[in-house]
């Protein structure tokens, strides 16, 4: 599996321009294992048009169920062992809790994360891709 970090997963349902061919690739390559969404990017995406910083052509509720009912994505539940894991990252990470729970996500599921955060992409300890 491959775990979207939240902006992946918004470019990826909505084709935008902004993901990469390399990025599409990637996805494409990693169906068939898992296509794994972190609740919190629910979240994140819910704060995120809220706050008016993105908008869709479709109600939020719609598009997070369109978008969890693609195949192949998983959705995958912040566990008790995420929560403290977000908590005790080795290391020096910035303090953003979403990223935290993103980060930590990846790491209890040994899996890579997609993103183009460079603070994700600097921390040496989870695995990522661009």
């Amino acid at each position: 599996m491959i775990l979207l970090d939240t902006h992946i997963w918004i470019w990826w349902v909505d084709e935008n321009i902004r993901l990469s061919a390399r990025q599409k690739q990637l996805l494409e390559a990693n169906k068939e294992n898992g296509l794994g969404v972190s609740v919190i990017s629910c979240w994140e995406v819910s704060k995120l048009i809220a706050a008016q910083r993105i908008s869709f052509s479709r109600p939020i509720e719609e598009w997070i169920r369109l978008a969890l009912a693609r195949p192949h994505v998983q959705l995958l539940d912040f566990t008790p062992q995420i929560a403290i894991e977000s908590t005790q990252l080795p290391g020096d990470f910035h303090r953003d809790p979403a990223d935290q729970i993103i980060v930590a996500t990846a790491r209890v599921y040994d899996c890579e994360l997609i993103t183009v955060d460079a603070k994700i992409l600097d921390y040496p300890h989870v695995k990522t891709v661009k």
